[in-house]
């Protein structure tokens, strides 16, 4: 298109009849050329102005371009001519085109008329039949509104059918006793205890009557359904076997059903520990004895009667069967009666609730949490009440038919080692325990009695003593028996604390020991130095060391004054001895100072004898000190008072020694005084040449 404008403009301005002068030149309106140039020159100037960027312009030059017209003379010419004629031929095709639309239109409007005159004509007919058919449309909306409201009480009928009415085939399930208790019957006291709950809510409409009859009708079979249930728990208690350890865990679900009715759940309780507690007696019996309860249940070992000859042992068999019954029975309850979540106290608690009446006096509204391992203890303590009274009466004619204290002892220490085991397992408040623990008192109060009738016989045998000084035979017997009394409490006990077991042991001691150290302490009066001291020490010593074979029975605190005591007595005694056989002792005895030995330079026979007598005795001082203790059983304590004497002795011999010296040294000086005159006599007499040892010898012969 811009080709063909650039050669259409062209030509026409370089036209023949016009020039650039002409079409450019001055408009003069004076003259008519002038105002033909000036019009040609404005439309040149429109033309020259126009925009090619117009729309209008660009489609016309478009459609022109289309006819594949040539920018020629003649084309120009008929260019306006072509288009009219164009424009007058679409006109025409129009204008046809309008005259068939019309036609069109006129046929529409024809079938318009006819259709509404069809319309009214059927608007006639309708009218008259709705005029006809009114009431039979409002009798039918009226019975269609009724059925609807009979089919909405039909379906709330079949609800409540449903919901609240038990069909007499779930109704024989849940308190027919021919039926067994299975899965439906407490599928179907499920949904009964449901209806029975939901029956409060028709209590809180206007007509009250449905909700009594209800709530009565689901009560009456709430009460024959645990009735049934009930019964059924008896008579599985019968042939129950809680050795078995797939116990029926019907049972076990109906325990937890029947808990919402405490009343009935103790009664089952209560017939339970009955039935169990004669089971255990008569198994306990069969234990005893050999003899089998039923071929189902045969003894297992050897009676404990015929292999128990011991009268320990024989109690100890009993206690252990005891123990290992009530661990199976608290087990074999365990699995039977609690569960997870405690169901067991839920139950019972939301059975206290619905029964008041069951709450005893004194308690309070709110009704307590069930304790359920509390009340496993105390039903295995029902169960097993027999087996203990049992036990008890055994026991306590062995203690009655043996009258040995160690027995006893042994018997109470025994029964205190289970006291602790049973507390441990049923509690401290256990009545097990108080059938259990007056047995150790039995036991104690006859070894306390043997003790005494040991004590009393004491009194005829702890006279004197026997000539090696040697511990008395009673003492003796006492300690062995204190041996095995020591080591039945050190098995039995089971504290850790020292101090307590120390405590818990003294009162054995004061019986079983302290007066026999009385009784030697008699004997010890009735002797002589040094003997009474050697016999005192060897019963002290021999106490203490066998005391002190365990920890909470050791009294060496309170034995080390009384043996220090004796031992220093010993030494005095000793020292004493090294005196006398030395000598020694007639010297100090006539001399106390120095100037006593004077009179010796004119008699010194004395001071001779002295000093011979002490070369006779320190050769052997010491082996004879040693047989003068050998009825001393302790060496070490015998070589320690030989050791010690020996060192008093020497040290009182220095002392002498130092007096002789004294005495010459001041002989001399009163001879120097006397310009050394000699004596009338004739030889000089020196208590050192009559007394010639020295110390230091003395310790080397002593050594």
């Amino acid at each position: 298109m811009p080709h063909t404008m650039a050669s259409y403009f062209p030509e026409t301005l370089a036209s023949p009849t016009l020039d650039n002068e002409d079409v450019f030149s001055p408009i003069t309106p004076s003259t008519p050329g002038p105002v033909k140039s000036s019009a040609l020159q404005t439309r040149i100037t429109t033309v020259l102005s126009a925009s090619y960027a117009d729309l209008e312009i660009r489609d016309a030059l478009a459609i022109l371009d289309t006819r594949g017209l040539q920018n020629t003379a003649e084309t120009r010419r008929k260019l306006r001519l072509d288009a009219q004629q164009d424009l007058v031929q679409c006109n025409a095709e129009i204008v046809r085109d309008f005259g068939q639309v019309a036609q069109q239109l006129n046929r529409i409007g024809a079938a318009i008329a006819n259709l509404n005159r069809t319309c009214a004509d059927l608007r006639k007919c309708v009218g008259v039949a709705q005029r006809h058919t009114a009431p039979m449309l409002q009798e039918g909306a009226s019975i269609l509104a009724d059925k609807q409201q009979v089919e909405t009480k039909q379906q709330l009928l079949d609800a409540f059918h449903a919901h609240f009415v038990v069909s007499d085939t779930d109704l024989a399930v849940l308190t027919s006793t021919a039926e067994p208790v299975n899965d439906d019957f407490f599928r179907v006291l499920d949904r009964v205890k449901k209806i029975h709950q939901d029956s409060h809510v028709l209590l809180g409409a206007e007509n009250q009557r449905l909700g009594l009859e209800i709530l009565e009708q689901s009560s009456k079979q709430l009460n024959a359904a645990f009735q049934k249930l009930y019964r059924w728990i008896q008579r599985e208690f019968k042939s129950l076997d809680l050795e078995n350890p797939q116990i029926s865990a019907r049972i076990r679900r109906a325990l937890r059903v029947l808990a919402e009715r405490p009343s009935m759940f103790e009664g089952c309780l209560d017939y339970f520990a009955e039935a169990r507690e004669r089971v255990l007696s008569n198994h306990f019996y069969a234990a005893l004895t050999g003899a089998p309860v039923d071929q189902h249940h045969p003894v297992m070992g050897q009676a404990i009667e015929l292999s128990a000859h011991d009268p320990l042992r024989y109690v100890s068999d009993m206690l252990a069967w005891a123990h290992s019954a009530t661990v199976s029975e608290r087990e074999a309850l365990e699995a039977l009666f609690i569960s997870e979540g405690n169901e067991i106290g839920r139950s019972m608690r939301s059975g206290m609730e619905s029964e008041p009446w069951t709450r005893r006096d004194g308690e309070e509204d709110t009704p307590p949490i069930f304790d359920g391992r509390k009340s496993l203890n105390h039903l295995v303590e029902r169960d097993l009440a027999d087996v203990f009274r049992q036990l008890k009466q055994r026991t306590e004619q062995v203690i009655q038919s043996h009258e040995d204290a160690t027995l006893s002892y042994k018997i109470a220490n025994l029964v205190l080692f289970y006291c602790n085991i049973f507390s441990n397992l049923l509690g401290s408040d256990s009545e097990l325990l108080a059938t259990l623990r007056p047995l150790s008192d039995t036991a104690m109060r006859s070894f306390r009695a043997t003790m005494r009738d040991q004590i009393a016989s004491l009194q005829v045998e702890a006279t004197l003593a026997t000539a090696d000084l040697a511990p008395p035979d009673f003492l003796l017997e006492a300690l062995e028996t204190l041996q095995v009394l020591m080591k039945s409490y050190d098995t039995s006990v089971v504290s850790s604390d020292r101090a307590a077991r120390s405590e818990g042991f003294q009162p054995i001691l004061e019986a079983a020991l302290d007066p026999f150290l009385a009784g030697c302490e008699n004997m010890t009066q009735r002797l002589r130095a040094p003997n009474d001291h050697i016999f005192a020490l060897n019963c002290l010593l021999v106490t203490r060391d066998t005391l002190q074979q365990y920890p909470f029975a050791d009294r060496s605190e309170d034995l080390r004054p009384r043996i220090e005591q004796h031992e220093a007595d010993l030494m005095r005694a000793t020292h004493a001895w090294f005196s006398e056989q030395s000598g020694l002792k007639s010297l100090t005895d006539v001399v106390a100072v120095p100037d006593d030995l004077a009179s010796f330079y004119t008699d010194s026979k004395l001071l001779v004898s002295v000093a011979q007598r002490l070369d006779a005795f320190l050769p052997t001082a010491t082996e004879d000190a040693r047989a003068f203790l050998a009825q001393l059983e302790e060496k070490g304590l015998m070589r320690r008072v030989v050791e010690v004497a020996a060192e008093r002795f020497c040290e009182d011999f220095e002392e002498v020694e130092g007096w002789v010296l004294a005495a010459d040294r001041a002989r001399g000086k009163l001879r120097e005084e006397d310009g050394g005159r000699e004596e009338e006599d004739g030889e000089e007499v020196w208590l050192r040449d009559l007394f010639p040892r020295t110390g230091d010898e003395i310790r080397v012969l002593l050594s």
